[in-house]
């Protein structure tokens, strides 16, 4: 057996995951083309390189297949309940930063926060005959975050393209989506409330609580975490 590390398979985040194992004396590589989802592995022993999409690494720990696997915060606590009895934050790498937040419109002068929300949904309500919809693809950390703080007149609908265009095309009151400037926000006319932050989020190494371990594998896994100071 080895420990398998799963890392994001493409763009920004897989470069960024690759420097930061680099810059602690592990280096990861792509084995093939960037159609071939196998890495390899230099500098320890007994670990594997499993080249996974973001979304994908949270399932993958969670059902043991993987035990090490680098992707965001949030999509760990959106696809995985009781996230922290199934995996475990080793470390933040300090890059992928991004926050799920909720936003409005920008014309919507008299709504700055969650109270206020909560008021414009109910008279949404009554005006229009159906709930105040927002636009999310993070449906158990929104759903959670606004049933905490009191406010429940509104419904959630999926968002598969672009969340910040739902509002435009009038699919959409509000969004609940990802934001690392605000300059898509601004772009579609859209403010964050005041305390409309649900989670800040960066891409962080988590381990799987599940998956089975050799001897060897405890030894590699050991070795990994006093290289990398996690101690």
């Amino acid at each position: 057996m080895s420990v398998k590390l799963g890392v994001p398979s493409k763009g920004r985040l897989m470069e960024k995951t690759f420097d930061w194992f680099g810059a602690r004396g592990i280096t990861l590589r792509r084995a093939g083309s960037e159609r071939e989802y196998a890495g390899q592995v230099e500098g320890i022993e007994g670990l594997e390189l499993i080249l996974l999409s973001a979304g994908e690494i949270p399932r993958e720990l969670a059902a043991g297949r993987i035990h090490l696997g680098v992707t965001g915060q949030d999509l760990v606590r959106e696809k995985l309940g009781h996230w922290d009895q199934r995996v475990e934050e080793l470390s933040t790498l300090g890059f992928g930063h991004a926050d799920l937040i909720i936003a409005v419109p920008a014309a919507w002068v008299d709504v700055s926060g969650l109270d206020d929300l909560d008021a414009a949904a109910a008279q949404f309500r009554r005006t229009h005959g159906f709930r105040l919809r927002i636009a999310t693809k993070y449906h158990r950390l929104v759903r959670e975050f606004l049933r905490d703080r009191g406010v429940a007149d509104y419904q959630l609908i999926d968002s598969q393209g672009a969340t910040e265009g739902t509002v435009k095309n009038e699919t959409a009151e509000a969004i609940a989506d990802i934001t690392s400037t605000g300059e898509t926000l601004r772009a579609n006319h859209l403010k964050i409330l005041d305390d409309g932050l649900i989670l800040p989020s960066q891409a962080t190494l988590f381990r799987a609580r599940s998956a089975p371990l050799d001897d060897a594998d405890r030894r590699a896994l050991n070795a990994l975490r006093e290289r990398l100071a996690l101690d």
